[in-house]
């Protein structure tokens, strides 16, 4: 038996060129990982195996030399996790994480994803993953939109124009070809502008995209919300907030940042359906009952209501469970629906594998070798 041990290096070019842009595809993908999680065929994190993953923070003052300071976004983590099925396979993605990184043209979070035999423990693949984690966020409030949106949806808008937003409105545009108008608003003129002409420039199938002066002015008439600011130190107060009364009927609003809402609201039509119990589970036992303040995922209000006895366990429904049919899609035209996502590392493993053995098999990517024979075994 080889002892050889030789694992595929893949830039982000090469990830490029093995799909990881095909945000049908990855959509796709992010549902079957859901239904496996749904069934129990994963691992992440933590003693209840639902753990984002463990992250680095740093002081306000640190008292050694050389040791970062606290600032916005000034983190390092690593997100683990194993996905069974057609899968098979164990991955962390692992990364760095400060603000200040854009006045240097480098991006927020620099994240690299290392893929490993679920058996030996052996590398796969050491791949760029700064696309791979963008995507893989678009793709997961896609499967809400495949199952989830209006058929025939027309009217876009986004809260909270950012990378986020870029992601999770391509794959939504993918998904929904007949979306021709698109409103953003922003927290200011320029960024709201940027992503205007951003849109107008990438998306052809867009024939109206104009900039709106309140949330509710941008949602007054879209069929399919996307609410991607980011959280706030001051906590929910501080989060976009959607009165009921200015959502379309009909309307379905993909949840993967900071968002509030009514709680009469929540307790009473709109009907809130969410990635993975397990998620928001974790973080109530790591949070308590600051989680939404803290995460800002809606979601983790609403399990908070649950544990308040305030909604009942059937008012929060999976998406895994809507995808294979045990639950139905869209009940009527006009039901209002929340999808809460709060992203989790078994889809970084999910798609990853998926780029991954597109690689081997078109030959993506560099071959570097481990070891012929490990010195020590």
């Amino acid at each position: 038996m080889s002892t050889q041990i030789n694992f595929r290096y893949l830039s982000e070019p090469d990830m490029i060129e093995a799909g990881v842009a095909d945000l049908v595809r990855c959509t796709d993908v992010m549902e079957e990982a859901l239904v496996l999680l749904r069934q129990g065929d994963y691992r992440m994190a933590g003693e209840n195996g639902n753990s984002h993953g463990a992250m680095i923070t740093f002081p306000a003052a640190p008292e050694f030399a050389g040791m970062p300071k606290d600032g916005p976004d000034r983190r390092f983590m690593a997100m683990p996790a194993y996905l069974g099925g057609r899968f098979g396979t164990s991955g962390v993605k692992w990364y760095g994480s400060n603000t200040e990184n854009r006045a240097k043209g480098l991006p927020r979070s620099i994240h690299v994803f290392v893929l490993n035999d679920r058996d030996t423990g052996a590398p796969l693949s050491i791949m760029s993953a700064n696309l791979l984690s963008a995507y893989r966020t678009g793709a997961v409030p896609g499967v809400g939109v495949k199952h989830l949106a209006k058929a025939d949806a027309k009217v876009a808008a986004v809260v909270g124009p950012g990378v986020i937003a870029r992601s999770v409105l391509s794959t939504t545009l993918a998904l929904r070809p007949s979306i021709d108008t698109l409103y953003v608003k922003g927290r200011s003129t320029g960024s709201t502008q940027a992503f205007v002409d951003w849109a107008q420039a990438t998306f052809p199938q867009l024939t109206e995209v104009a900039p709106a002066v309140t949330i509710e002015e941008a949602i007054a008439e879209a069929d399919v919300v996307m609410a991607t600011t980011s959280t706030d130190a001051a906590g929910s107060v501080a989060f976009p907030y959607f009165p009921k009364h200015a959502i379309k009927p009909g309307a379905l609003l993909l949840l993967p940042a900071a968002a509030r809402f009514d709680d009469d609201f929540l307790q009473g039509g709109a009907r809130l359906v969410i990635d993975a119990e397990g998620l928001y589970q974790a973080w109530l036992e790591e949070y308590g009952p600051t989680a939404y303040q803290i995460l800002g995922i809606p979601g983790s209000h609403w399990f908070g209501l649950l544990e308040e006895g305030k909604i009942p366990a059937s008012k929060i429904e999976e998406i895994a469970d809507i995808a294979t049919g045990k639950l139905p899609a869209r009940r009527d035209d006009d039901e209002i629906i929340l999808y809460s996502v709060g992203g989790m590392p078994i889809e970084d493993v999910a798609w990853a594998t998926d780029l991954y053995r597109t690689a081997e098999d078109k030959n993506i990517g560099t071959v570097l070798n481990l070891w012929d024979t490990p010195a020590l075994a």
